[in-house]
């Protein structure tokens, strides 16, 4: 069996859809990209059961994938029910309170990445499917805002 294209193009795909995060962010760098990325799929993740996470990072592409699982026990208590959602302003000073002091994350960074994810990342239909199978806020969490 052949390596799968995922795992054979992943950096150079994670790198595209990283400079995709970076400009719908309007954000300098790509370590600033890296880090609104993480804070938005860890802050998404908290809400989660250890099953609907692993579900949700299935769909992911392979470098974001690991992004979105690191930190495993650090963040995550598996095997704890996962708090509800909160509103959206809740969820975005969640993000941008992670590494706090050097945080660039937008206040549109929740937005933003959903945006970029849709964009290159995914297959929306696939997403959508795992989305309405996770707890309510989900859905409104990766939907883009105008």
């Amino acid at each position: 069996m052949p390596m799968p294209q995922t795992y054979f193009h992943a950096s150079l795909d994670f790198d595209a859809f990283l400079q995709d995060v970076r400009d719908t962010c309007i954000l300098q760098t790509h370590h600033q990209a890296y880090h609104t990325l993480r804070a938005v799929l860890h802050t998404f993740r908290a809400h989660l059961t250890t099953s609907q996470a692993l579900e949700f990072a299935n769909i992911l592409p392979a470098v974001t994938r690991a992004i979105f699982v690191e930190d495993w026990v650090e963040d995550w208590q598996p095997g704890e029910t996962p708090p509800p959602f909160p509103d959206r302003n809740s969820l975005t000073r969640k993000v941008k309170s992670v590494r706090q002091d050097h945080n660039m994350a937008p206040d549109s960074a929740i937005s933003d990445v959903a945006k970029a994810l849709r964009r290159s990342s995914v297959d929306e239909r696939q997403l959508d499917r795992v989305l309405a199978r996770l707890p309510e806020g989900a859905v409104d969490f990766w939907t883009p805002r105008l």
